[in-house]
């Protein structure tokens, strides 16, 4: 299994990191879609990170797609989504609120760095800043309760997913989105980027 992609992305990185922790070999070729676009485009003509391909050479894309097929690879027990019921659907509703967060943030960066100065639209960059905060509100709320994670004493995909959405924003939107106005979520960030299959996916 190879996944493709770079690990300042938070959609890479949230896959790396849940192959790491459900026990998952893979290999990871570090392909930007900006840098080496000619090189992805052979790989996926979609170009989008990340792109995984199976043993059987199926290229996936999409992280959540991926994950999906990824949970039924692993033994049962070993997988990081709840199965059912409540657990599961707190699981989701936590994983839709990072993924929205993730959506804003990049396209936050985009409008900073990708788009010309004269060209860009304040109204917006300052409509996407509001969403993150309204995202980032709900996951502060969360994680509040952690004991020591969202769905108990073991880590599962929601943690992977909030972890990761709040260490992109800070990496890349820190002043627009102020980590004094998260604390649980800084505290909280701090105990899963201590982990050592976070700090083997360091968003560099």
């Amino acid at each position: 299994m190879i996944l493709v992609g770079m690990r300042d992305s938070p959609y890479v990185r949230r896959v790396a990191i849940s192959m790491k922790l459900m026990g998952l070999p893979y290999e990871h070729q570090l392909v930007s879609v900006f840098r080496h676009m000619d090189r992805f485009r052979a790989i996926n003509p979609v170009i989008k990170a990340p792109s995984f391909i199976c043993d059987d050479g199926t290229v996936l894309m999409d992280s959540t797609l991926i994950l999906d097929y990824l949970e039924h690879c692993v033994a049962a027990g070993n997988g990081l989504m709840p199965p059912g019921g409540e657990p599961r659907k707190d699981a989701l509703r936590l994983i839709g609120i990072a993924m929205a967060a993730n959506e804003k943030n990049v396209a936050m960066v985009y409008e900073k760095e990708q788009r010309p100065a004269d060209k860009r639209h304040q109204p917006w960059l300052d409509r996407a800043v509001e969403q993150v905060h309204a995202a980032m509100g709900l996951l502060e709320e969360a994680v509040k309760v952690a004991k020591p994670w969202l769905g108990g004493e073991r880590l599962n995909a929601a943690d992977v997913a909030v972890a990761v959405a709040w260490r992109f924003c800070q990496y890349y939107n820190a002043a627009e989105i102020p980590a004094a106005r998260y604390p649980a979520l800084v505290a909280y960030s701090a105990r899963a980027e201590a982990l050592p299959e976070f700090a083997a996916v360091p968003l560099d």
